[in-house]
């Protein structure tokens, strides 16, 4: 009884479609307000349907000034392996380097590769198009949504958040499978864990060592969310004022970045951006940050309350929304890619 009252009072950990029912209605408002299912493709209008999901991740590199983001390449499946360490080369790009889908998300694919066996046997099973990305070293991971209406010079940062994966200390003492069912997140992915770490999976982990359970700083990966919140200020608003300026119509979405510390990031400097997400991306800054339920849906209908807004008024300067049935293709193609994914994801291990 005690676990059933758990599961049902920590709302973080709600199934994701459970979470957002309650206020769907308001998603179904503006829908019948705009007359457009996909009203919010306009939003970001560089970015396939907006960014909602299903975007390319090339698309969003390439708008993108090379400096701020890491060394960067795609793979096509069954690329012959000289092309890869050609291309490696040509990049500069070292073991230990990050490997992800083109299209993906949720952490699915994504993995941190140490040598040339890892790559291999991640290339011989990956049926998709993938990026190979250099692993960025600073110490210090974050998000930062940013929403800025198109008549507007001056945008908003709305979440900022440091982004700690999952990951367990060595005590000496326990083993790795000790650790994770110790782990109030990990406990919760044991199966998921065990397949990635089967190896070390009985082993003691030495005092102090770090071990790191997950490079994807995902909530859905059991990642931990610091609040950065009173860090927003002026200086932190004018760097994503100027990225995204430079980026040109992107008006609503949030950073995942590297870098040393804040105040580095706020001076512009000792950052590089992993990736940006459009419309979709959302604003998990409520999560392991003291929200309650109701403070967390305050949160998402704020936010999308300014995605409508954008997206009406990049509408009214003639783009258009996508129509029902192109969108409902690439949703229906999108979703059937991610089921595949999964099923990949579970057979690299």
């Amino acid at each position: 009884m005690k676990k059933f009252l758990q599961k049902i009072t920590n709302w973080e950990a709600w199934p994701f479609k459970l979470i957002y029912a309650p206020i769907t209605p308001v998603w179904l408002w503006y829908i019948i307000k705009s007359r457009a299912v996909w009203f919010f493709t306009p939003s970001n209008p560089k970015l396939t349907f907006g960014g909602m999901e299903g975007e390319p991740k090339k698309e969003m590199y390439d708008l993108l000034p090379k400096e701020l983001y890491p060394a960067t390449f795609n793979v096509l499946p069954k690329e012959d392996f000289s092309s890869i360490n050609a291309k490696l080369q040509q990049h500069g790009i070292v073991y230990p380097l990050i490997v992800k889908p083109e299209v993906g998300g949720q952490g699915i694919l994504f993995r941190k590769l140490d040598t040339e066996a890892e790559f291999l046997h991640y290339h011989s099973l990956m049926p998709f198009e993938y990026i190979v990305q250099q692993l960025v070293h600073y110490p210090m991971e974050v998000s930062v949504f940013y929403i800025r209406h198109p008549k507007d010079a001056k945008g908003i940062v709305t979440g900022f958040l440091h982004k700690i994966p999952l990951q367990v200390v060595g005590d000496g003492k326990h083993t790795l499978e000790e650790l994770v069912l110790q782990h109030p997140k990990g406990n919760k992915r044991v199966g998921e864990l065990h397949s990635k770490h089967k190896g070390k999976w009985n082993t003691v982990i030495p005092v102090g060592e770090k071990y790191m359970l997950s490079y994807a700083a995902n909530h859905n990966r059991g990642a931990h969310f610091v609040d950065l919140k009173e860090h927003i200020d002026e200086k932190l608003v004018s760097i994503f004022d100027r990225i995204s300026h430079g980026i040109n119509d992107f008006f609503y979405g949030r950073y995942d970045i590297m870098c040393t510390n804040v105040e580095d990031l706020k001076n512009g400097k000792n950052f590089s951006i992993l990736e940006y997400n459009g419309c979709g991306a959302e604003p998990n800054h409520f999560y392991d940050t003291g929200y309650t339920l109701i403070r967390a849906y305050k949160e998402i209908l704020k936010h999308w309350k300014a995605l409508y807004q954008i997206s009406k008024y990049n509408r009214q300067q003639g783009i258009t929304p996508w129509p029902l049935q192109k969108g409902r293709k690439f949703l229906k193609d999108t979703q059937q890619h991610y089921k595949l994914m999964k099923e990949v994801d579970e057979r690299i291990g």
